[in-house]
């Protein structure tokens, strides 16, 4: 007897996973996009692997964290927009919350060991995770021998030929779209099952979404401008158009419009600009803020807030520094997300016909093999850093332990993730106290 498609969730029910997606959100764009696909497509099943491969595609497109555009997408597939906005706004608000705290805990208590201690151990984990996940997202994108190619040569560019992701971004839709016309075997069009696909379940039938109109579209936009910008323009208004604060919204605003390939594709500019132009913050405390936002739940492009907070605290104007640090961890914030709910609204009616399109839909599909090939380069661009701290300096041997022994639990074992971390957070704290003993 087949098994039946489930029930459609309530909004409740939405809402309560997507307040728990939000605080276990770990491990980069791939940990989180493959977390959404195990929780929502295997487990769940509120959605087809064809229609969250044709969502993933398209929130590669745009500019911004993918996987919270992912949840934002799912979310107003599932709820309209009230469920967008929840998805969107409950993947961020954990990290925010957290990350503020972590922030003003860096300000006024400096490097305690214990906390880098933590931190330390913690960076072991998310290695182990980001590897774990690229290896599950490589299994469902890259499909023919051909896609593999294109996933090689997007690491090769990013690693070696340091080639901008936008210009790699272009040749694999290009890629796609001409090979699916001569080898469409080779270059398939997203989504559509392949001979090693495992038979699934049937997923939760969902109803086509109301055609895209001209007017609604004029509406959208004009909304999302409007929230987009009135909180940097009276924070202009409230404190001068030269205050810190007011020229973080700015900044951050085109920060967003520029966000392709994740945050280590944006952080070069950010801090070029934040260090150098604006003298916001240190590049010591830059790569700080990278340590914390890197084990903090959620994107990892809310290292911005952190520059926010810290560019607020030491330039506060008028504001004490801790109202100052907490108004630019806002508007920074505001300013790199606000942006992501009026792409995802404005074009989340297309996505279920791209599969129209099969050229269309196969260069999407090259865009999400060659996404692997970034996902992975920045993954080894993070376990460097991690293995050796220091430019030219020796190997870390805790992480070079605690590392693959994670790999192991997560992929071999089937680790839980909340287990996992707080296991790494306590090594770490103890081998900190240790080496100050």
């Amino acid at each position: 007897m087949l098994e039946a498609p489930p029930a459609h969730p309530t909004f409740r029910e939405a809402l309560r996973y997507w307040f728990r997606l939000g605080w276990i959100s770990f491990g980069g764009p791939a940990g989180q996009i493959a977390l959404l696909h195990r929780e929502l497509v295997e487990q769940r099943r509120w959605f087809s692997q064809p229609h969250f491969l044709e969502a993933l595609n398209f929130c590669m497109l745009l500019p911004g964290p993918e996987a919270q555009q992912l949840a934002t997408y799912l979310g107003w597939r599932l709820h309209g927009w009230r469920g967008g906005l929840a998805a969107g706004s409950l993947f961020v608000l954990p990290s925010a919350a957290i990350l503020l705290g972590l922030s003003w805990l860096y300000m006024v208590g400096g490097h305690l060991p214990w906390l880098a201690g933590l931190f330390h151990g913690l960076s072991a984990a998310v290695i182990a995770l980001v590897a774990a996940a690229v290896l599950r997202l490589s299994r469902q994108a890259l499909r023919s021998p051909a896609l593999w190619v294109l996933a090689g040569l997007s690491f090769v560019a990013l690693c070696f030929g340091k080639v901008s992701f936008l210009l790699i971004l272009l040749a694999a839709a290009l890629a796609g779209g001409v090979g699916h016309r001569f080898f469409p075997q080779q270059f398939p069009a997203s989504g559509r099952a392949g001979p090693s696909d495992p038979p699934r379940a049937p997923a939760l039938v969902l109803a086509p979404p109301s055609a895209p109109t001209l007017q609604r579209s004029a509406r959208i936009l004009a909304i999302g401008l409007s929230l987009w910008w009135a909180p940097i323009l009276a924070a202009g208004l409230w404190l001068g158009w030269h205050s810190a604060a007011f020229q973080q919204g700015v900044f951050f605003s085109k920060a967003a419009l520029v966000t392709f390939g994740g945050a280590y594709a944006v952080l070069p500019y950010v801090a070029q600009q934040a260090v150098d132009h604006y003298h916001w913050l240190s590049h010591s405390q830059m790569m700080s803020g990278l340590a914390l936002a890197e084990t903090t739940p959620g994107p990892l492009i809310m290292v911005l807030q952190f520059v926010g907070f810290v560019g607020g605290w030491q330039h506060p104007g008028s504001l004490s520094a801790l109202g100052a640090a907490t108004l630019g961890a806002v508007l920074t914030t505001w300013a790199t997300f606000a942006p992501c709910f009026l792409w995802v609204f404005l074009g989340a009616p297309h996505v279920g016909r791209l599969h129209q399109r099969p050229a269309l839909s196969a260069a999407l599909a090259a865009i999400t093999a060659a996404v692997v090939g970034v996902m992975l380069n920045l993954s080894v661009l993070f376990a460097s850093k991690a293995l050796y701290p220091l430019p030219g300096g020796a190997l870390d041997p805790f992480i070079a332990l605690l590392a693959p022994a994670c790999f192991l639990a997560l992929h071999r074992f089937q680790v839980k993730l909340l287990p996992l971390m707080a296991a790494c957070a306590v090594a770490g704290i103890l081998h900190a106290l240790l080496r100050a003993a």
